[in-house]
């Protein structure tokens, strides 16, 4: 049955030196009928004076390079005026860029997404269209949701603001892995005890506010898990690069993209490089890493569940899987397949993550032993790995 209810749209403001990227920007965004852009400016400077006029402004994608003021100086400032909007950066596929990025979200960026290094790229690239849309979508509702605003995913009796009226989306074909942001907020946790065989790696999986969710997580893990680590994390090459060495200087331990053929060993942890699935094989008594380029799954190149579906071939269940923040559903499939050999799996919680997609997908799909706020789930996976209940 269709709904012929009003939902107010994501306000938007794309921030960008280039005219041709603000126009195109706007008019990929603007496609989506639950999106509309508010506002369209060159500089963080000019960004600034727009958020203080416009309190309704709710997502920002802001460029990185731009004259006047630059992404980076402009970010704080905005965030200070507006300590709940949500800024996605945005900057073409350098090692700079990459490093600003990851600097970016550590000040309070919620996501990032890479620009086609052409106008021709930009106008043509399905990736960026998808995830221009997916990002501002999730994140947006993910702000209501926890400003207690009307959302997507729910019906307003009447809006704290005035809203262009648009009318409420009838499918989910155009939402990653066919969920809308937010959906598992009206659906109860359901969880399950531990796994019965004692984990004998970790394997995580994080999208959209992922990184700075691992930064937390491994400060409270340092050096005191020694089991291989596997971790998938949705990003582009390059910005895979920067975020496995900062992981490696966290926790003193060596980490690295993983790279194909390698053995596995205790004490190191494994990060999918961008646009390749990794996949862990066995091969007589050793496991080895295995990457390749197959199709997407769930949209993304690296994907959560081809990692979890193969180390559950290769280690019989014996994984604990964590599941953070992140949009869309991707390792749920490979969640149950954990569980239902023997594996454990936790989730991080709504009022921790920045989008609750993956983590509400697993939490309310019934494979979870624990879903709890992020400065709990380090604690949670010593115990778990010491054979303790989370």
């Amino acid at each position: 049955m269709s709904s012929a209810t009003s939902v107010p749209p994501i306000r938007v403001m794309i921030v960008d030196d280039s005219a041709v990227i603000r126009g195109l920007s706007t008019r990929i965004l603007e496609a989506d009928k639950d999106i509309e852009v508010v506002a369209s400016v060159s500089d963080g400077a000019r960004a600034i004076k727009t958020v203080e006029l416009d309190e309704t402004i709710e997502v920002v994608v802001l460029d990185i390079e731009m004259p006047v003021m630059d992404g980076l100086t402009a970010l704080p400032k905005l965030i200070e005026i507006r300590p709940d909007i949500k800024i996605i950066m945005s900057s073409t596929l350098t090692l700079q860029n990459a490093d600003i990025s990851l600097k970016a979200l550590s000040m309070g960026a919620a996501d990032y997404i890479p620009k086609p290094s052409s106008m021709t790229g930009v106008s043509g690239s399905q990736d960026f269209r998808h995830d221009l849309v997916e990002k501002v979508r999730a994140l947006g509702t993910a702000r209501r949701h926890h400003a207690g605003v009307p959302d997507l995913t729910s019906v307003p009796k009447k809006s704290k603001i005035e809203f262009a009226k648009r009318e409420r989306p009838k499918t989910e074909e155009n939402v990653s892995g066919g969920h809308r942001p937010g959906v598992y907020r009206d659906k109860p946790i359901v969880l399950r005890e531990r796994g019965k065989l004692l984990p004998t790696v970790l394997a995580i999986g994080s999208s959209t506010g992922g990184p700075q969710a691992l930064f937390d997580l491994f400060g409270q893990l340092t050096d005191t898990v020694r089991l291989p680590i596997f971790i998938t994390q949705h990003m582009p090459p390059t910005f895979t690069t920067i975020l496995a060495e900062r992981i490696g200087r966290l926790t003193g331990n060596n980490c690295a993209e993983a790279i194909d053929g390698e053995i596995v060993k205790e004490g190191r942890i494994y990060l999918a490089p961008g646009d390749f699935h990794m996949k862990i094989v066995s091969k007589g008594t050793t496991k080895q890493i295995q990457l390749d380029q197959s199709p997407p799954e769930n949209f993304c190149r690296p994907a959560v569940d081809p990692m979890f579906r193969t180390l559950n071939e290769a280690y019989g269940g014996r994984v604990l899987g964590v599941i953070l923040t992140g949009m869309g559903a991707d390792g749920f499939y490979g969640s149950k397949g954990l569980v239902e050999a023997g594996g454990t799996v936790v989730a991080q919680d709504d009022n921790t993550s920045v989008v609750w997609g993956m983590p509400g997908a697993v939490a309310t799909g019934g494979v979870c032993t624990a879903v709890l706020p992020l400065p709990k789930i380090g604690p949670a996976i010593k115990r778990l790995i010491a054979g303790d209940a989370a």
